[in-house]
């Protein structure tokens, strides 16, 4: 048996369809009714339950077999500012999970973010911990990342962190604002004939902001070679190389066969300045190091990927978009 919490979310919903790709389906769903429960009729899966009442009868799942729980369930908002809300999500939740895992000796691989590196480094080093997140969503994600790290050193079972950085592909549309910039400017082109990006800011010129962008099945990919693998660590999960907005939207342009002139640049938000990350290049040594041999999908051909997965969506069913 496998638990996935967050498995209606972005990458959780992703990674229940790769396991059911592998023939894996006695997988028990945590996550919130709000969610777009009609995707459960696309996944196969044993079990769904409600998140609050997972984590109040944790213990009650000690019955089943359990082989691995993938945490992916969180408060992802960067803006969040209810403290106690999000750090009951994203802190205390996790470490009763942690808890129930170590107690049954069922390895947790969880999600963590490179959100943990905030805004005043450009060296994303998984060892390096006089980092400081800019807001409340990587502070929690760092403040589980160190509980984690005291774990490791009692080697007591396997215990996984994923740093993912800028994270795109399908099943996102849920995540609105928080979805990612394809998204988010195919969306603005269709919608506008035109894409957004901002100024020039952080020492950046106009849209040359940089971000170390990831296709969702990379995730998945690690994810799964941890899953079939014994070893533990926190590991940074990016490609590697970092992108210039201003080819993200060349590229959704060129799909769409139109210039490169259909951009648009706006003031950077006030509100955004002291929290924003002008730059992420995650520094993958050390997942390499474990022995993750795969390729990375290039950023052109991922988003090209996605633009195709989007469009065949719009074919299917006219003028709506997924709803996951």
């Amino acid at each position: 048996m496998i638990i996935v919490t967050g498995g209606l979310g972005f990458i959780g919903y992703n990674l229940v369809k790769k396991l059911n790709s592998i023939k894996k389906k006695n997988i028990i769903i945590v996550d919130y009714k709000n969610k777009n429960l009609n995707s459960l009729r696309k996944i196969k899966y044993k079990k769904f339950i409600e998140t609050k009442k997972f984590y109040k009868n944790i213990n009650s799942f000690s019955k089943y077999k359990i082989e691995c729980i993938f945490h992916q369930g969180a408060n992802s908002s960067t803006t969040e500012t209810n403290k106690k809300k999000i750090y009951q999500q994203n802190y205390y939740s996790s470490i009763k999970l942690l808890k129930f895992a170590k107690k049954n000796k069922i390895k947790l691989i969880y999600a963590s973010s490179a959100a943990t590196y905030g805004i005043n480094t450009k060296k994303f080093n998984e060892n390096n911990w006089k980092i400081k997140p800019a807001n409340l969503y990587g502070q929690t994600k760092l403040d589980f990342d160190k509980y984690v790290n005291n774990e490791l050193s009692k080697k007591n079972f396997q215990i996984v962190g994923l740093r993912y950085f800028n994270v795109y592909g399908p099943y996102e549309f849920h995540k609105k604002n928080m979805a990612s910039v394809i998204l988010n400017f195919n969306k603005k082109f269709i919608k506008e004939s035109y894409i957004s990006l901002f100024k020039g800011s952080h020492g950046y010129k106009d849209g040359e902001q940089l971000r170390d962008f990831i296709h969702v099945d990379d995730c998945i990919n690690v994810n799964l070679y941890f899953y079939k693998n014994s070893k533990s660590g926190i590991f940074n999960v990016g490609t590697g190389k970092c992108e210039k907005f201003n080819k993200v939207a060349n590229i959704i342009l060129d799909y769409h066969k139109v210039s490169e002139n259909r951009k648009n640049y706006i003031d950077f938000p006030k509100n955004l300045k002291k929290s924003y990350q002008s730059y992420t290049k995650a520094n993958i040594s050390k997942l390499i190091k474990s022995g993750y041999k795969k390729k990375f999908i290039s950023l052109s051909s991922g988003v090209k990927k996605y633009l195709k997965f989007l469009n065949e969506k719009e074919t299917k069913v006219g003028s709506k978009r997924p709803q996951i």
